[in-house]
């Protein structure tokens, strides 16, 4: 039994709302759904009942409620005597590559800040490569990078998530109906993540059969500048889906599918494997837990 599902029937439970719910805990509304039906298809209960009155508990869930609080309780408690050791106050120095930057850090600081409130953050974001470099250097505590080809082994690294890539290009300029393959891209930019970057790296050995036919290809670290430049018609694209797909769903960025398409691009957490602190390792299960609950903006509807 998952205590995150247990802390949202708690939640549910007080405020009387899966909106309100999902509002405190940041969150979206499906993601506090599932939860609950995750719990009550574990318990084989229903623990709520919805009327025009809102949210209320069944019996069952009233039944369930101070079960609920104790275990929440003492995870809490233990978690509390875990951490006892650590500053109240205190500076983590975090890296995180400008995609999952892009997407995920505002929400991130947010629940951050509230389970953690005494500490401040300085956050770097840059490639993945400059951030293993800082945090071999222990200039970083955490960071939220491109999963490494490689073992780490100085570090301890846990998957956060996979993203497909896709190409895309501006919907105003119609560029989809001219691109049939690789080879109709020579005239064209095409528009990348720094040079050494994983995306790079495919790109090159994409092209390469090419020879003086490959397209040019203008890099650039910045992803609302990638996204501004690509719905601008400066050139195509090939970036993660999650964050094209509000620009594909809204119809200012258009999905080329007849280019060939990627593995996908795998994320992960990493600290020093000599940092016996435990706050590294709350942050990241949270960043997990939160970016599991995918919200509605990482689905394409082309």
């Amino acid at each position: 039994m998952r205590l995150r599902n247990l802390h949202t029937f708690l939640t549910v439970a007080r405020l009387g709302s899966f909106h309100s719910a999902a509002t405190q805990l940041h969150a979206s509304q499906p993601a506090i759904s599932a939860r609950i039906a995750a719990l009550e298809d574990e318990l084989n209960v229903q623990l709520f009942v919805r009327d025009k009155r809102g949210t209320h508990l069944t019996p069952r869930g009233t039944q369930l409620l101070p079960y609920a609080e104790k275990l929440v309780a003492i995870s809490r408690e233990m978690k509390a005597q875990l951490v006892d050791d650590a500053p109240e106050r205190g500076v983590l120095r975090i890296g995180i590559v400008d995609t999952l930057a892009h997407l995920w850090l505002s929400k991130l600081l947010a629940i951050w800040h509230e389970q953690h409130p005494l500490i401040a953050y300085e956050l770097i974001s840059d490639t993945t490569a400059s951030l293993i470099n800082q945090l071999n250097a222990s200039e970083l505590d955490l960071v939220l990078m491109v999963a490494d080809e490689h073992p780490l082994p100085a570090f301890v690294t846990e998957p956060l998530c996979s993203y497909a890539q896709c190409w895309v290009g501006s919907s105003a300029l119609g560029q989809e109906r001219s691109i049939r393959g690789l080879g109709d891209l020579r005239d064209r930019p095409v528009l990348s993540f720094p040079r050494g970057t994983r995306p790079w790296r495919h790109l090159q050995k994409l092209f390469e059969p090419l020879g003086d036919q490959a397209p040019v290809v203008h890099t650039c670290s910045s992803v609302a500048s990638l996204l501004t430049l690509v719905e601008q018609g400066v050139g195509i694209a090939f970036l993660p889906e999650p964050l094209v797909a509000t620009g594909v769903n809204e119809g200012r960025l258009k999905v080329l599918e007849r280019l060939p398409a990627a593995p996908a691009l795998n994320f992960c957490c990493a600290w020093r494997l000599d940092d016996d602190r435990i706050l590294p390792r709350l942050l990241s299960a949270t960043a997990r837990e939160m970016i599991n609950d995918i919200p509605e903006h990482e689905t394409l509807s082309c």
